[in-house]
């Protein structure tokens, strides 16, 4: 590793926390963190570490024996226990190699190993309740680190290459910012204020080198930017044996592999995030995460180049040809690839979501989801304080029946007047409320409690109701939610909706170290008994029909008759009855303050519940319907239905819209199906009938079952030469194609007519006959031609 360059830092500073390392060293084990603070980026290490897991006391006699071989450790009796009671030993390493053989030692013996998964580096922050920033104070040898509040202000530069089709040389490299923009092209050109041509490859990674020195990024952006930019850049960078040296203290990149595949990208005092999966981590939802499509969703705006075939066959040609006969057109293309990111980013407020959420959770900007990883930064070190260390990795209670949210049998019909009534973040509030907590359940279970301090669960759970630490935790995010939602702060509020949603997610799944049955029962069961209950006084109380329940929301059917304009007033005079009557409920019952809060959510003035096809039940999590709003404006609303899903033609999805708009809003709706049917049939719609679906495997996988785009994939690649094919037909690949009468054919091999029954029978029937059925008509009543009887 290389020497960190001091700068003039004060005997005490605070900062933002940017990256961290671990080390070995022969004074023990090495962390080194870079902060930014006011006087710009600065290294801080701290020396003579150790990194510890726990075992259990009564395993002593088979391990002592066992690490005989191994020299770098000790053993040490601690005042815990685990969550079973049983009493615990501090197993110490003064190296990560040694921590790394005593953890593997143990595994091969099946020893019982707990929080062995906790990197040093991140136990070091977590016990301390470091989240995002420190302040550090500064002594000869070594530094102290505290959790402090800061404010940072990062610097972004986003990075795009160029590449061969193979990614064995790279043409050009954009950068972009709101101060720096520039590309670096291999070739010969004339050089301008955004544009620098070079003479060969080896010169082109020498000048982004020296660029990124000169700019001093606190934060790397791009699409797909470690998986692709930087492997490829780390790789042609060590092929052509140049230093690549992008470290704060001039350290080389590393970028490294992990077993499920998954690249990473390290760099000494600055992250690489990739665009990707930051937005997913937000929670944003794409039909494709292309650039392409991203950019014309968020920005209405796409790239220069590849616009048809984004992720298809054409545009790495396309690229090519580009550079060969016009560079600076590709340079062009480049750095707009680089600035699409750098919008996007700006738009969804990325980079402000990630740091609200390392405040709120301690974990690095560039840590890809992360929903255990928070809950064990939050939780584990006031467990610690509490006398207890976490469970063995998944080993709670199983098989005792934990299902998931409570999905309502719909009744399937065409309505007026519908109201969606919505139980505000169900299961956080469920576990605030009735102290769903590890370690509640603990202590509740398993230590002498006087029985009015109890809480029961589901499962045989018990809780003790003064101890518990999951219900003070989501207490503090929910009054950290309501002021960033009071100061329009929607990054910090969007964290926190996704941190307190994933709590439920760490105690069910049997992948986490808290998962236990009795935990998830009692939130899933609860919010069963909820909505049930919530149903029943709706229907008992008012009189009105409960016809669909999902998770956290009733649909309550006010009658077709029932006028608008009171509408609004009835949802909150519903809310405000049952929210109340939940107050007393839970009051009554367990003598708790209830933090259950149902909100008046969306008035439908029109509203389909379908069935399922080819049966009179009804459907879950489909529907659709016309949202009404106080000022009189509307929206369409469909929710899993096909106009919402990719796998289904631009032409169902576009007539599904518009028929169901008719429809809901009382317009006649026969003759313009029956254009539909005569522009399909003639050849007029033929652009809309492109099926485009992704390959979720490479092709070649594919032995047995072949669906349509398979089968289109493979007469594609059949029809290629070899050097075309490579690298083509991957897990990922999106594949347009059209259904003919010879069977599905890609779009840039069509040979035989296209199949317009195909296209009637299996897009337009089911997507019309959803609806059409409660008006007691049918596509095929509507289209098929009329005989006469005379």
């Amino acid at each position: 590793m290389a020497e960190p360059v001091l700068s003039n830092i004060p005997s005490e500073s605070s900062g933002f926390i940017l990256t961290r390392q671990q080390f070995d060293t022969p004074g023990g084990i090495s962390f080194q963190f870079w902060l930014k603070g006011n006087q710009g980026a600065f290294p801080v290490t701290v020396p003579g570490q150790e990194g510890v897991f726990f075992v259990l006391e009564e395993d002593l006699p088979r391990i002592e024996p066992l690490l005989e071989p191994i020299t770098d450790w000790r053993l040490s009796p601690l005042p815990l226990k685990d969550l079973q009671q049983r009493p615990v030993c501090g197993l110490y390493s003064r190296s990560l190699k040694g921590y790394r053989q005593l953890s593997d030692r143990l595994q091969t013996y099946a020893i019982s190993m707990i929080e062995e998964d906790i990197r040093p580096v991140d136990r070091f922050l977590m016990e301390r309740f470091i989240q995002d920033s420190a302040r550090v104070r500064f002594s000869e040898t070594s530094a102290q680190l505290q959790p402090t509040n800061y404010e940072p202000q990062l610097t972004m530069l986003s990075v795009d290459i160029e590449t061969t089709m193979r990614a064995d040389r790279i043409f050009s490299i954009g950068l972009y910012s709101d101060q720096l923009r520039k590309v670096l092209i291999v070739g010969e050109g004339k050089n301008e204020p955004w544009l620098e041509y070079v003479n060969d490859e080896r010169a082109l990674l020498q000048a982004f080198v020296r660029e990124v020195e000169q700019y001093d990024p606190d934060v790397f952006i791009g699409w797909n930017v470690v998986g692709f930019d930087f492997r490829v850049l780390h790789e042609r960078a060590r092929r052509l044996q140049v230093p690549l040296n992008l470290g704060r203290d001039r350290s080389r990149i590393q970028v490294i592999q992990s077993a499920n595949g998954k690249w990473f990208c390290r760099i000494a005092g600055r992250v690489v995030l990739d665009g990707i999966d930051t937005l997913k981590g937000a929670t944003y939802q794409f039909e494709s995460f292309s650039l392409e499509n991203v950019s014309n969703q968020l920005l209405d705006r796409g790239k220069l180049l590849g616009h048809q075939q984004d992720e298809g066959l054409n545009k790495g040609e396309e690229i090519q040809q580009v550079y060969r006969t016009d560079p600076r057109k590709l340079a062009e293309y480049n750095l707009e690839d680089c600035k699409l990111v750098w919008d996007i980013f700006e738009h969804a407020q990325l980079l402000h979501y990630l740091i609200e959420r390392s405040r709120l959770t301690g974990l690095p900007l560039d840590k890809v989801g992360g929903s255990a990883a928070s809950f064990d930064n939050l939780y584990l070190p006031r467990l610690h304080r509490k006398g207890y260390v976490a469970p063995v990795y998944a080993s709670g209670e199983s098989q005792m029946g934990a299902p998931g949210g409570y999905v309502m049998e719909s009744r399937p019909g065409l309505y007026n007047q519908v109201l969606v009534l919505d139980f505000k973040s169900l299961y956080p509030s469920i576990i605030r409320t009735f102290m769903v907590d590890p370690f509640a359940l603990a202590e509740g279970t398993g230590t002498e409690c006087c029985p009015d301090d109890l809480v029961p669960g589901f499962n045989h759970a018990i809780f003790n109701r003064k101890e518990a630490i999951l219900p003070g935790i989501i207490e503090r995010l929910w009054q950290a939610r309501d002021r960033a939602k009071a100061e329009k702060n929607t990054p910090l509020s969007q964290a926190i909706k996704i941190i307190m949603n994933s709590f439920y997610g760490v105690l069910g799944s049997d992948v986490c170290r808290f998962f236990d049955q009795r935990l998830s029962g009692s939130i899933t069961l609860r919010g069963h008994e909820i909505l049930i209950r919530t149903q029943e006084k709706i229907e008992s109380q008012f009189g009105y029909k409960v016809i669909y329940g999902d998770t956290d929301s009733v649909f309550v059917w006010l009658g077709d008759d029932f006028p608008v304009d009171k509408t609004q007033e009835e949802g909150l005079r519903l809310e405000a009855f049952l929210n109340q009557w939940w107050q007393d409920e839970v009051q009554q019952r367990f003598g708790l303050p209830c933090h259950l809060e149902l909100e008046y959510e969306t008035h439908y003035r029109r509203f389909l519940m379908p069935t399922m096809r080819h049966s009179e039940k009804g459907t879950k999590k489909r529907y659709a319907g016309i949202r009404h709003f106080t000022d009189g404006s509307e929206e369409l609303v469909f929710k899993g239905l096909e106009t919402v899903r990719s796998d289904w033609t631009p032409l169902a999805r576009r007539v599904q819209r518009e028929l169901y708009r008719l429809i809901f809003s009382d317009m006649p709706y026969k003759d313009y199906l029956k254009q539909v049917v005569k522009q399909l049939k003639v050849g007029e719609l033929d652009d809309e009938l492109v099926y485009r679906k992704r390959l979720r495997r490479p092709l070649e996988e594919y032995s047995k079952n072949r669906p349509p785009h398979v089968q289109a994939a493979q007469k594609l690649y059949d029809q290629l030469s070899d050097s075309k094919r490579l690298n083509r037909f991957s897990a990922g690949m999106h594949i347009e194609y059209l259904i003919t009468v010879n069977g599905p054919e890609p779009i840039s091999l069509l040979r035989s007519p296209i199949d317009y029954q195909h296209y009637l029978d299996r897009q337009l029937v089911p997507i019309s006959d959803g609806i059409l059925m409660f008006l007691d008509d049918s596509l095929d009543g509507i289209s098929a031609p009329q005989i006469s009887l005379f």
